[in-house]
């Protein structure tokens, strides 16, 4: 399957001017951690969609918005969090001032589980034997020492509406699916939307919580609202053929967990038995353990019908090392 991105737009490092005051940062390859960020200004009024994985990497994107558009992002007025993942909101700090607004799921979720986790995580994965090397390659170029990440100081449910200078946006709670509370922001006056990790352009989604219908019916909204420009959580900028792409590949993973489930086949045996045919070539492919692992508890109707992240983590190496060598 060829790149999703949309030709308009290169996937390079750095700030893209989407016109009419939005912008888009990009962080190649999209891989695990190496999130997309957005930014909506109108005069010298500014909105932030997510922060990055450290304070080094949201540093170094804030710079070179107040070098791109000095005046709107002086400071910040608004910051918006899509999702809980360190990713999207480890950098909170470095945004002094702004009105930071998540979903209350998102809120919640949050400030359940910090960025010490990961930096707990990070020093005992040495000794973890292949799920903690997994990790390390994964994560170790962040440095998650020394985040102290602000919450949200506005929660919402549902849809809040918001204004930056002239400019309309729409905050649309989706989840839960890919986390807790996921939302999009939509700017509807320019067809234009900043997903968060609702789109894996080009990379294979992960499904933390599900359930799937909930990601799926996201992914209609999207093609019913006719998107023109649609800037993904991680990957090159797409349009609606990436929305379409990312529902196919639910569906299909969705069909091919459920005859497993039936047969009666274990959730990590599933994981490794099914092929993944069109979606093959997308990166970060081992995390279709976590998807099937999602969906069996789905399936189960069964909250705790979990493997242990070890055994998570051991599988996608396992995945991760064999698709390598072939």
């Amino acid at each position: 399957m060829r790149s999703l991105g949309s030709s308009r737009w290169n996937f390079s490092k750095g700030l893209h001017d989407l016109g009419n005051g939005s912008f888009a940062y990009l962080q190649p390859d999209g891989s695990w951690g190496w999130s997309n960020a957005g930014l909506v200004v109108d005069g010298d009024q500014s909105l932030l969609v997510d922060t990055l994985f450290d304070l080094r990497l949201t540093a170094e994107m804030l710079e070179t918005m107040r070098d791109a558009v000095p005046k709107a992002t002086a400071s910040f007025d608004q910051l918006v969090n899509t999702h809980a993942n360190g990713d999207h909101c480890n950098g909170n700090e470095l945004v002094e001032g702004a009105d930071i607004i998540a979903s209350r799921a998102t809120a919640e979720e949050m400030a359940a589980e910090g960025p010490e986790v990961l930096a707990n995580f990070k020093k005992a994965a040495p000794s973890m034997g292949p799920a903690g090397q997994f990790f390390l390659d994964r994560f170790g170029a962040f440095e998650f020492e020394g985040i102290e990440r602000p919450l949200p100081t506005r929660t919402f449910e549902g849809q809040l509406d918001l204004m930056v200078g002239d400019k309309r946006v729409s905050l649309l709670e989706v989840g839960p699916c890919h986390t807790q509370g996921d939302v999009l922001v939509s700017l509807p006056d320019e067809s234009l939307v900043f997903t968060g990790d609702i789109l894996f352009i080009d990379g294979t989604p992960i499904m933390w919580v599900g359930p799937v219908s909930n990601w799926i019916a996201a992914c209609n909204r999207m093609i019913e609202m006719e998107v023109e420009t649609v800037v993904p959580g991680h990957g090159p900028i797409t349009d609606v053929q990436g929305v379409r792409a990312m529902r196919d590949y639910l569906e299909y993973v969705t069909a091919e967990a459920r005859g497993r489930f039936d047969a009666g086949m274990p959730a990590l045996e599933a994981a490794q038995d099914i092929a993944l045919g069109d979606f093959d070539s997308w990166g970060d492919a081992e995390r279709i353990v976590v998807n099937v692992v999602t969906l069996y508890r789905e399936f189960s109707n069964d909250a705790s019908a979990a493997p242990p992240t070890m055994d998570l983590f051991s599988t996608m190496a396992a995945i991760a090392h064999d698709r390598r060598r072939s």
